[in-house]
C-alpha cells in the first residue's frame, strides 16, 4: 500500500478543490492510503493574513478523536473558511461551523486545552522544513524523498489531471 501525506489548509480554495477531486478519485486507487496533514498556509506569527487557521487545523484532530464524520467535517470547514471567509480564530465561530458534526461541549473542551496545538506545529515543520512545501495542497510519500511528489503552484493549486497522474505513479508503491 502506498501512503500519501497530503498537506493542506482549510482556508485554501485550491486545497478545497484538490480535496474534492482526490476524494472522487480515491475509490479507483484502493492501494493508496491518505494521511491528512493540516497545516497553516500562513502560520503565526505572520501578520496581515487573517484569519490564522491553527485552530481549524486542530479541529481535524479533535474531530478524529470524537469520531466525527470526517467528510462532513472537511466540507463544513472548507465551506466556512475557504468560501465564506469566517473568522475561525474565534472558538464560537469555529464550533458553530461544526454544528451537527461534533459534540459542541466536548469539542470546545479539547480545543481550549490546546491538546493538538503541538501537532499542528509539527505538521508545519514537517511540511515547510522537512518536505519543502511552499504551496498547498502538496502530496508526499513519507520517508521517500525520491518518490513522486505533487506540489501546488502559487495561485493555481493542482489540477484534477495532476492528481490523477500522481495517483497513477504511486499506486504500486509499497
Amino acid at each position: 500500500m502506498a501512503k500519501v501525506q497530503v498537506f493542506f489548509d482549510y482556508e485554501c480554495p485550491h486545497c478545497k478543490r484538490g480535496y474534492e477531486a482526490l476524494m472522487e478519485m480515491l475509490p479507483s486507487y484502493p492501494g493508496v492510503e491518505i494521511e491528512w496533514r493540516p497545516i497553516e498556509a500562513h502560520p503565526r506569527p505572520e501578520e496581515g493574513h487573517p484569519p490564522h487557521t491553527d485552530l481549524s487545523c486542530q479541529a481535524y484532530y479533535i474531530g478524529r478523536e470524537l469520531g466525527a464524520d470526517m467528510p462532513a467535517l472537511f466540507k463544513a470547514l472548507f465551506q466556512g473558511i475557504a468560501v465564506e471567509k469566517q473568522n475561525v480564530e474565534d472558538h464560537g465561530i469555529l464550533v458553530n461551523l461544526l454544528k451537527g458534526v461534533v459534540d459542541r461541549e466536548k469539542f470546545l473542551t479539547i480545543l481550549k486545552s490546546g491538546k493538538y496545538a503541538a501537532q499542528v506545529n509539527d505538521n508545519n515543520d514537517l511540511a515547510y522544513e522537512k518536505n519543502e512545501v511552499w504551496f498547498v495542497p502538496a502530496f508526499r510519500i513519507p520517508g521517500n524523498k525520491s518518490a513522486p511528489r505533487l506540489d501546488a503552484k502559487g495561485g493555481v493549486g493542482v489540477t484534477r489531471e495532476e492528481i490523477k497522474d500522481f495517483l497513477e505513479k504511486i499506486k504500486n508503491l509499497h
